[in-house]
């Protein structure tokens, strides 16, 4: 029973993670190290380490989205084709690689990414270029070898 109070009065010395999320984060790290599994604040660890995730997937998605938007724009508005535009295609997906090298499990999600991608891309494209919405195709035109190799170059 003693070591019961023990561990709750170390909860009420801890930060909270609602008062100070920054030092709540130290102490739980800390707690970690030294193997104090008893006096982890699991419930919100728990959900830290799920938020972390859905974030890290959401760069994922981000990414594909931005070279969606860029090959959007390049094939609907040629005239106004840029190295900016072959430049970001090539950013994102060395990003989206770096992703595939840390969380090689992304792998398998790749086709979930670029449907989630898929109409908030369109939208950026529509809002860049100030075209209406129906300027751009309702359905993804390309493959995922297409977003990820289809080369562009600028005309001569």
């Amino acid at each position: 029973m003693a070591e019961r109070e023990h561990i709750v009065d170390l909860r009420r010395a801890a930060p909270g993670y609602e008062a100070d999320y920054a030092a709540w984060l130290d102490h739980q790290v800390s707690l970690l190290k030294a193997s104090r599994w008893s006096e982890l604040d699991k419930e919100n660890l728990i959900d830290e380490v799920e938020s972390l995730g859905r974030s890290d997937f959401r760069r994922f998605v981000s990414a594909f989205e931005i070279v969606i938007a860029h090959m959007l724009k390049w094939d609907v508005q040629p005239e106004r084709r840029t190295n900016s535009w072959i430049a970001s295609i090539a950013e994102h997906r060395a990003r989206i690689g770096r992703e595939l090298e840390e969380s090689p499990s992304y792998g398998g999600r790749i086709p979930e990414a670029v449907r989630q991608a898929w109409r908030p891309a369109r939208a950026r494209a529509s809002g860049e270029t100030d075209l209406p919405l129906r300027q751009f195709p309702a359905e993804l035109p390309y493959s995922i070898d297409d977003i990820m190799n289809r080369e562009h170059e600028l005309a001569g």
